[in-house]
């Protein structure tokens, strides 16, 4: 299927902030809620986080050459409602560098969103925000990274993925209807599945795998990153797919 890509507004929040701006926590969180888990630690990391030294120095980096920039770690983006809203999670790699490190924005500002946003606005899960004209809000559907600063070269290490784990648990032990969880790629995945407390040996990757952990079903796919679809390693039909299984778990619910 064809599908057009989002309005250059993605680039934008949908309360119209500008891009190179740095998000709130009202931003982050549009149910005005604090950026705090349920448990010892908070569901976002500071946006002068330096957990991890080589992360942070990139930002630093970055910082002073893009100051315009938002040069941090990128927090959830959740329904205007609230977090209580999302029964759907979709956890990505890392930030990239022109992308959400540039937005603060998950998926946003580069290529890597627009095949993720225009899927979710085909099955119902984003529209455009009221009032906005080229924005864009979440319905029903949540949406981090695995580790939320942005990597050298769109690698991070495995200590730089287990530091940010902790995280990434709040994050899912906060959303208390979640029911599904779309990983992007096998990073995302295994680390979803640790911070469920398993072991990614018996919940492997796949794409189009599903699996489940207590009362929330692991749906994988692909990334939807740039080289992904140029390569033809993931199609649009084949993430439709994906997100339509999604869809359907949640119908059946």
């Amino acid at each position: 299927m064809t599908r057009s890509p989002p309005s250059p507004g993605l680039a934008q929040e949908r309360t119209g902030r500008h891009s190179g701006g740095r998000p709130t926590k009202a931003d982050a969180d549009p149910a005005g809620a604090p950026a705090g888990g349920t448990g010892q630690c908070p569901t976002d990391p500071d946006h002068d986080c330096s957990l991890c030294p080589r992360l942070r120095d990139f930002i630093l980096d970055n910082r002073h050459k893009h100051p315009d920039w938002h040069n941090g770690p990128v927090r959830t983006w959740h329904p205007p409602e609230g977090a209580d809203r999302a029964r759907l999670l979709v956890v990505g790699l890392a930030p990239g560098l022109r992308g959400a490190n540039r937005t603060g924005i998950p998926f946003t500002g580069d290529q890597s969103g627009e095949l993720l946003y225009a899927t979710l606005q085909h099955h119902g899960l984003a529209g455009a925000a009221p009032g906005t004209g080229d924005g864009l809000r979440l319905a029903g559907v949540s949406i981090t990274n695995a580790v939320r600063c942005v990597p050298p070269g769109n690698r991070p290490t495995g200590a730089e993925i287990t530091t940010c784990r902790p995280f990434l648990s709040a994050t899912i032990e906060r959303l208390c209807n979640l029911e599904v969880i779309l990983t992007l790629g096998k990073i995302a995945h295994d680390s979803t599945v640790r911070a469920l407390g398993e072991k990614p040996v018996h919940h492997p990757f796949g794409h189009g795998a599903e699996t489940r952990i207590g009362n929330v079903l692991i749906l994988s796919s692909y990334h939807c990153s740039r080289y992904n679809i140029n390569t033809g390693r993931l199609t649009g039909d084949m993430f439709d797919a994906v997100i339509g299984a999604a869809v359907r778990r949640l119908s059946e619910r």
